[in-house]
């Protein structure tokens, strides 16, 4: 048992060399993206958070996500922990994926885990424990299509380590590790999201919302939505509120007469020819959410104005107070 320790041991001592000589590791050219920015789709980092996956049951040939992670390190192997969030009931499942330098990997959902909505939170890992470790280096995204004819390709939310080597508050002793968004040890949650721009759906628009909660034990569960608040605005500047409770950790709705639910109803507020825009936040708590918002118009390849696509929602505020809890185990592969 002795020498099992101090094996694991020596395996973290090197796998946390090799990191920080990676860091400083100087391959491309100009200044080195900075590890404090905080969460965005367009830096590497440490962990990753993919707004949304989704596959048919029994065929992924109209419904399904392409999901793909990238390596961006030259010099270092890294082992990256999946945790595969289902939106209805908050279960996880998760696997391991490792990557060797430069190394870029794809799979489809329908070909993991089938017939499942829902978030995927990606956590790099050191080879000996399946302890969370610092490696920003990163990337990914997702291309998305349903059986509704929703397209996009959504970049992945990443968040950098703010510290070196491996999360020192975990070691062969421990089952889980904890890890605490809150601009000391990762980079901190979004806390107000807003839909930049919402097109009219008397103009063939069909706009889907997709927020997320963030946190939770994802050895048992993840956190769910409860309650959240909302501004929607016209493009007279005009704010008209709702709310939404969702006992989901995702929620996943199409703009209409009744999501959300406003006094007058969203096709009143943003009719044909106008645009309006939004945030949504929970007032009650300091909720951490990320989201997407993708959408579908039917009159895309013969109006001059209808369009298709999608992005991830846009970040107003900061939280701080957020903490993913993750089971630990060594990889295996």
């Amino acid at each position: 048992m002795r020498t099992s320790h101090k094996l694991a041991q020596t395996m973290l001592a090197l796998f946390t060399l090799l990191i920080m000589a990676s860091a400083a590791f100087a391959a491309d050219p100009g200044l080195a993206y900075p590890a404090t920015s905080e969460v965005s789709d367009q830096k590497p980092g440490s962990v990753l958070f993919y707004n949304y996956y989704t596959s048919g049951a029994t065929s992924g040939a109209t419904q399904n996500t392409r999901i793909n992670i990238t390596n961006t390190n030259s010099a270092t192997s890294v082992f990256v922990h999946l945790f595969f969030v289902a939106a209805s009931n908050c279960s996880v499942a998760d696997s391991y994926i490792c990557l060797t330098g430069n190394q870029t990997a794809s799979f489809l959902a329908s070909d993991v885990d089938p017939g499942i909505s829902g978030y995927i939170v990606a956590v790099a890992s050191d080879g000996a424990l399946g302890c969370p470790a610092s490696f920003n280096f990163l990337v990914g995204d997702e291309y998305i299509k349903t059986t509704t004819g929703h397209t996009a390709n959504l970049a992945a939310e990443s968040f950098s380590a703010l510290y070196r080597g491996v999360l020192e508050t975990c070691n062969e002793t421990s089952s889980t590790a904890a890890l605490q968004f809150d601009g000391v040890s990762y980079n901190r949650v979004p806390r107000v999201l807003a839909l930049s721009n919402i097109p009219s759906r008397a103009d063939g628009n069909d706009t889907l919302i997709i927020v997320n909660r963030f946190g939770g034990n994802l050895a048992i569960g993840a956190n769910t939505i409860g309650n959240l608040f909302g501004l929607l605005y016209d493009d007279a500047e005009n704010a008209f509120s709702f709310s939404v409770n969702s006992s989901a950790c995702q929620l996943v709705g199409s703009i209409s007469s009744t999501f959300p639910r406003t006094v007058p109803r969203v096709e009143t507020i943003i009719p044909s020819g106008r645009s309006g825009w939004g945030k949504i936040y929970s007032v009650t708590s300091d909720v951490g959410l990320l989201g997407a918002m993708i959408n579908r118009n039917e009159n895309a390849e013969a109006s001059a104005n209808a369009f298709n696509g999608g992005h991830n929602l846009h970040k107003l505020t900061l939280s701080s107070s957020n903490t993913y809890t993750i089971p630990i185990f060594p990889p295996n592969c």
